[in-house]
């Protein structure tokens, strides 16, 4: 079987020799695609794949038409919203995620933007300290599980909300589980988004949402920019001057978050893989789960069943 390595933002090379390990170890080819700069590109290189891996790419219907072989695309990362995975279940193509893998890059990136936040972004005066503060987290998925792990460390109160996740199984972890997302963040002095963009949540964190968090709140976001209603949440921080707005996404709306100086703090581009570790981790899970599909029909992490 050819696998392709299709890689707008590329792995580190330690990355690319372990992919390669595992793929060759199966008897199957690995063909690689790095900083590709233009859609036609991809368009060629997958023609002949029975197998894709991908990070950030945008995997669009016209990029499935053209691969004509097509069998399996692992995103390696957790979100895989760059993905039509509608029309890959139409052409009988499946999709699947790397969950896990990046979950603890995410989680420690989520505790460096809350210590510069809480320290006013290192302007030379006084802040304040986490310990004692209230974290909510909205999902408990891998990676609020690792937030709440390292949250336990900086002595914090934790609360969560999942309605996925069953309270008992948040207790079991040593985090209080509340009963609707309005209570988290009635409840919190933080709230940290690990919720996916979906119909259901798409802009879903709006200006009544976080205006229920309490005086001094932070907002922080390493999940997806489109959760939330940039508008509102200006219009909200324009008015509470006590909020603050932290984030590995820079938002479509960024010129004019930048207008509330000390209170508002974007990453260049998207931080939370950006690690060795899960850059190495979630690449060789996707070569794993490509030949255990190739091997065993294995479909255990496919996200369009």
């Amino acid at each position: 079987m050819k696998i392709l390595v299709a890689t707008e933002k590329p792995f580190a090379a330690v990355a690319v020799e372990g992919i390669k390990k595992e793929v060759e170890a199966a008897g199957h080819q690995l063909v690689m695609l790095e900083k590709y700069t233009d859609k036609a590109q991809l368009l060629e290189a997958v023609a002949d794949a029975d197998a894709m891996i991908v990070r950030s790419d945008k995997i669009t219907p016209d990029v499935l038409d053209a691969a004509k072989n097509l069998k399996i695309v692992v995103r390696a990362g957790a979100g895989y919203d760059s993905i039509d995975t509608a029309y890959a279940k139409e052409k009988g193509i499946v999709v699947e995620n790397t969950p896990g893998q990046n979950a603890n890059a995410v989680a420690e990136l989520v505790f460096g933007l809350l210590v510069f936040a809480v320290r006013n972004f290192y302007n030379g005066k006084a802040g304040t300290e986490l310990m004692g503060k209230r974290l909510g987290l909205l999902a408990f998925g891998n990676v609020g599980r690792n937030v709440a792990r390292i949250a336990k460390g900086f002595g914090m109160d934790i609360y969560a909300y999942d309605a996925y996740c069953p309270a008992e199984v948040i207790e079991k972890d040593g985090v209080h589980a509340v009963a609707s997302q309005d209570e988290l963040f009635q409840t919190c002095d933080i709230v940290s988004l690990h919720i996916p963009a979906t119909p259901e949540t798409k802009q879903s964190i709006n200006y009544q949402v976080v205006n229920q968090l309490r005086k001094g709140g932070i907002l922080v976001n390493t999940a997806r920019k489109e959760v939330i209603d940039e508008q509102e949440l200006i219009k909200l921080m324009a008015e509470r001057e006590d909020l603050k707005f932290v984030t590995d996404i820079k938002p479509d709306a960024d010129e004019e978050f930048a207008k509330f100086e000390g209170r508002y703090f974007s990453t260049p581009k998207k931080m939370g893989a950006q690690t060795a570790e899960a850059n190495i981790n979630a690449g060789i899970a996707a070569a794993k789960q490509i030949n255990a599909y190739f091997a065993e029909g294995c479909t255990r992490f496919q996200v369009n069943k």
